[in-house]
């Protein structure tokens, strides 16, 4: 049974159409994820199989509309994050690569004839998709990325490299971001393609049920048709990682939650001096800290789902739920821990697989810092990046 705070009857804001959303979400990740997170997590392996299952569950661009995608609520797809995420952050990470990113890049940037061909086979989960923004030496700045593409006849020619891409060793497709004469712009490259190499990064000590890879980019031709035409400047690449920061903010609550959970349920049996733990004074506050500051969280994260639902949505506002929301579950995570004792070190308990999780989730779709100048950059009207970067970061 989930085990959640209940302080200010948050299900009360929710429509009929969200707890549908929420409550099938969450039977899955009790049913399929729980039971073997633990071991996939030590044994560093992406459940694979899973993929159809969450393609039958239409989580796959589920917040896009058309072409076979479920066109489903920004609200809805927070909470399907933040309920995968309580089972493990790399299962939530798949879903926001394939289509917060990957299907969202060409949703957005693509042609009618990319649209057509692409997304059905994603939203179904035949294709699976990465998206190649970061480079080795380029990951908060992206304006330095060096992967280039040059015209050859009609069509391109890519050289590059790109690092920490989620998904790319499986991927059927990659969205590709490279520079050219006329600035930045995004491809479509078959993963099967002539001098493509996706190869996981390991060991790791974070992220383990989960795929992240070098990619290599050896005179890769493509067709004028790979091109994405929408797409022109970093503000492509922003636009769906925005999309993708969004659900962050949603899916972090899960592992805190999640976190929260086991300590009390530990806490209720565990006795010490001749009582459940739980009835110490310094166990409870703890655990209403915790508990405030998940209530907290999903507050924030429903205003901005709110707000993304009505068209209003602005980039500043992602970043406080970004920033705030993960550093809020890495606190309690880490706080949960400390209630299971050395316990907590076991993997049979969930506390520390989640903080260390979430160590990567505070990194990728911008850092700390990223986010923090962008919300300085919008009070005080003085932007403490290279215009380059602002103009990715606004």
């Amino acid at each position: 049974m989930t085990v959640v705070p209940d302080l200010l009857d948050f299900d009360e804001m929710l429509s009929d159409d969200e707890w549908a959303t929420r409550d099938r979400v969450r039977a899955f990740v009790d049913a399929r994820i729980r039971p073997h997170i633990a071991d996939w997590y030590d044994r560093a392996i992406f459940p694979t199989e899973l993929v159809p299952e969450l393609a039958e569950l239409g989580l796959l661009g589920m917040h896009l509309s058309g072409y076979g995608c479920a066109g489903r609520s920004a609200v809805e797809y927070g909470l399907a994050a933040m309920e995968l995420e309580a089972g493990d952050s790399g299962l939530r990470t798949f879903v926001s690569v394939q289509g917060s990113l990957a299907m969202s890049a060409i949703h957005k940037h693509g042609s009618e004839d990319q649209k057509q061909e692409w997304l059905p086979r994603m939203a179904r989960g035949e294709v699976i998709g990465c998206f190649g923004l970061t480079e080795p030496n380029s990951g908060s700045d992206p304006s330095s990325m060096t992967t280039f593409a040059r015209r050859d006849g009609d069509g391109w020619v890519i050289n590059g490299a790109k690092r920490w891409i989620g998904l790319a060793s499986i991927a059927q497709v990659a969205i590709i971001w490279a520079q050219t004469d006329d600035g930045v712009r995004g491809f479509i490259v078959p993963t099967d393609s002539d001098g493509f190499v996706a190869t996981p990064i390991a060991p790791k000590l974070s992220m383990r049920a989960s795929i992240q890879c070098d990619i290599t980019l050896t005179d890769v031709r493509l067709p004028a048709t790979a091109q994405l035409p929408e797409a022109r400047g970093l503000r492509a690449p922003f636009s769906c990682l925005n999309e993708a920061r969004y659900g962050i903010g949603w899916g972090v609550i899960g592992a805190a939650r999640d976190s929260y959970a086991t300590a009390l349920s530990y806490a209720r049996t565990r006795i010490q001096f001749n009582q459940p733990i739980a009835a110490f004074q310094l166990t409870q506050q703890k655990l209403v800290d915790m508990a405030i500051e998940i209530e907290k969280a999903q507050l924030l994260a429903l205003r901005l789902g709110r707000l993304k639902d009505a068209g209003k949505l602005a980039p500043h506002q992602i970043s406080v739920a970004k920033l705030s929301n993960t550093r809020a579950a890495i606190a309690i995570a880490r706080e949960a821990r400390t209630v299971l004792g050395g316990n907590g070190v076991s993997g049979d308990y969930s506390p520390l697989r989640h903080a260390a999780n979430l160590e990567s989730v505070r990194t990728y779709e911008g850092t700390d810092e990223v986010h923090t100048l962008v919300l300085g950059a919008h009070i005080t009207g003085f932007s403490a990046f290279r215009s380059t970067i602002t103009e990715g970061a606004s």
